[in-house]
């Protein structure tokens, strides 16, 4: 630990570790996994950062926040570490500069998403580089408990043991009890390797404050009128919500900016670029900002609408004021803004009909399936996470095993001659070389190239086609493009009744909707509790306070809860709906299915409506301001 401290002080400039910092990086010194469930901003980077710099081999950082990547890694190479990352922002040439670094054995740490280990060439180059360190960034996504479970972190426990990684660590800022519990179980780490650091932060005011949607604007700027200027996120569901806010605050002479995922990556980083440079900024955004940001002096983080879980909350609020000074969180609790929030759960549901024609498809083919998701997500109506969950239970229950996912195109320019190129190699490897270049089909400028009509003919695994391309692109003697990724599963077992089955996939998927609206409502019950909302949220996460925080609205109140006004929504008029049921009866192959049919009156998109341009029809969302559950009884009536 000793070599830790001096590559804290040294390399980071820091004095000393934080809380929980040094407990970790002396598990993974000692060859031992390990969990840092750390609040936002408390540091969990360094857990893997400083351990790069001892251990002997590459340090993989997985995480699905760009931002994050793009932050760290600037201050990383400022600090001449060696250090990148691969995601989709790169362009051909950068992308094979990093490949290039890392089958060489140049980096000391790499940041990707988990969907690069979808990419073949990254999954052939990284077999053959020694990990040392498999840090997880956002680790509660592998659990089905947790507020963001993402199927393609149920795979990374996998990869992390095909690749013969020395040591994982798992890192959330959001992990109740039983979420914790999931990522061990995951990712093999022992109980006492999980460390958990505390949840209460007493330079936040954390305020909850009932607000009618008429007022909200109004109250929004007082509250910017009457508060000191400071850096300011306000956060909203929607990206329209965004641009509308952000033009009031501008129009009233704030320094404010919308900030989505809607934008252009060039914009979003000129905004990012802007709200780091500003100590008066205001930021309003979906809850795609801030993630991975590390601006210290956050003053103020306003919920214009509410998280839709506590989890959600608990990251939000946790980017203000990680300098340590006063900040307040406030959010506008209005419950107008339910049925836009359940809806986003309901919306990703698939209807039994939809789940039966999956199981049905995938199950009469033979024992070696190769599906484009794209295809198979628009031609059953099920959204494409909602698919890649799909098929992670059936791998999970051992009917399929995901093979390496391909690029069923590939094409490449020749940056010299074939000739040159042939000259750089002899024997059987140019032998192997003149019969693949031999394979490609050109075009006006690119070649195109069909990999398993090459593997055949050169008499090689299609592996080593795949890796000789590569290879070719690294060394710069060829640009190289693929397009049109597909997945290779291998049936195990068939089911004894693929209806069931059908209904079993179903089921786990209402009971994620059914876990959602749980989460949703536990907002409503932290905002009416009656007691310390403070300790009520520390408790979530397996921490309640010892005593009332005295900054929180109901130490602030006199210790009275707050008062919601009944939920008021519109109702289902029998005019409209007797026009929804002509529209339904005019496209019965899209609308017949009642949780289709009420997707459509709500407003909520689908592969199929989208791809029938039903979203244009002008009864598209004509029940959107009533509740889903309600347009869906009636549809099913």
């Amino acid at each position: 630990m000793q070599s830790a401290r001096d590559v804290l002080r040294q390399r980071f400039g820091f004095p000393e570790f934080r809380p929980g910092q040094e407990a970790v990086i002396g598990h993974l010194l000692a060859g031992q996994s390990a969990a840092a469930v750390f609040p936002t901003g408390s540091g969990k980077s360094l857990c893997y950062q400083v351990p790069a710099l001892l251990l002997p081999g590459l340090t993989v950082v997985v995480s699905p926040l760009i931002a994050l990547m793009k932050d760290q890694l600037d201050r990383l190479q400022q600090l001449g570490i060696a250090a990148e990352r691969m995601d989709s922002t790169l362009d051909a040439q950068q992308s094979a500069d990093v490949m290039r670094a890392l089958s060489k054995g140049q980096l000391r740490m790499l940041y990707v998403a988990p969907e690069r280990f979808n990419n073949e060439r990254f999954r052939e180059t990284i077999k053959r580089v020694q990990i040392s360190l498999f840090a997880v960034d956002e680790a509660h996504c592998i659990s089905e408990w947790g507020h963001n479970f993402r199927p393609d972190y149920l795979k990374l426990a996998r990869l992390a043991t095909e690749y013969r990684a020395e040591r994982v660590l798992a890192l959330t800022a959001t992990a109740t009890p039983q979420v914790l519990d999931d990522v061990c179980r995951g990712f093999r780490i022992a109980p006492e390797c999980a460390v958990r650091t505390g949840f209460y932060r007493s330079n936040l005011t954390l305020l909850t404050t009932p607000v009618p949607r008429s007022n909200r604007d109004v109250m929004l700027l007082e509250r910017l009128r009457s508060r000191a200027a400071g850096p300011t996120i306000v956060y909203v569901t929607l990206q329209k919500t965004a641009e509308q806010v952000a033009q009031r605050l501008a129009g009233a002479g704030f320094e404010a900016r919308a900030y989505h995922a809607g934008l252009e990556d060039a914009d979003r980083a000129a905004v990012q670029d802007w709200f780091f440079a500003s100590d008066r900024a205001i930021v309003v955004a979906t809850i795609a900002f801030g993630m991975g940001i590390d601006k210290a002096n956050i003053r103020y983080v306003y919920h214009y609408n509410m998280p839709k879980s506590l989890e959600n909350y608990s990251q939000e609020i946790g980017r203000s004021g990680r300098d340590g000074a006063p900040s307040v969180c406030e959010m506008f609790v209005c419950l107008e803004d339910l049925n836009t929030l359940e809806n986003f759960i309901y919306g990703d549901t698939p209807s039994l009909a939809s789940v039966q024609s999956l199981v049905s498809e995938i199950f009469r083919q033979g024992e070696e399936l190769e599906l484009s998701l794209y295809d198979l997500s628009s031609r059953h109506d099920i959204r494409p996470l909602v698919l890649r969950t799909l098929l992670t239970y059936l791998e999970l229950d051992g009917y399929l095993l995901e093979g390496t996912p391909f690029y069923s195109k590939y094409r490449f320019k020749p940056l010299t001659s074939s000739a040159e190129i042939l000259a750089r190699f002899e024997g059987e490897r140019r032998d192997f070389l003149r019969k693949l270049l031999a394979q490609a089909q050109k075009a006006k400028i690119w070649f195109n190239i069909d990999l398993d009509q090459a593997a055949q003919a050169t008499g090689s695994p299609r592996e080593r086609v795949v890796r000789a391309l590569d290879y070719l692109g690294q060394q710069q003697l060829l640009e190289l493009q693929v397009e049109g990724v597909r997945n290779r599963f291998q049936r195990l077992r068939q089911p004894d009744d693929p209806a069931t089955l059908a209904a079993d996939l179903c089921q786990r998927t209402l009971a994620r909707e059914k876990r959602e609206i749980v989460r949703l409502n536990q907002v409503v019950e932290l905002v009416q509790h009656h007691g310390c909302q403070v300790s009520e949220l520390g408790a979530h996460f397996g921490e309640r306070l010892p005593q009332p925080c005295g900054h929180c609205s109901w130490s602030q109140n006199g210790h009275r809860p707050a008062q919601l006004p009944p939920r008021v929504h519109n109702q289902i008029g029998d005019a409209q709906w007797r026009e929804a049921v002509r529209a339904r009866s005019e496209h019965p192959e899209l609308l017949a299915e009642p949780r289709a049919f009420a997707r459509f009156l709500c407003g909520l998109t689908s592969p199929r409506l989208s791809r029938a341009k039903l979203s244009s029809n002008r009864l598209f969302g004509i029940f959107s301001d009533v509740p889903f559950s309600d347009v869906l009884r009636r549809a099913e009536g």
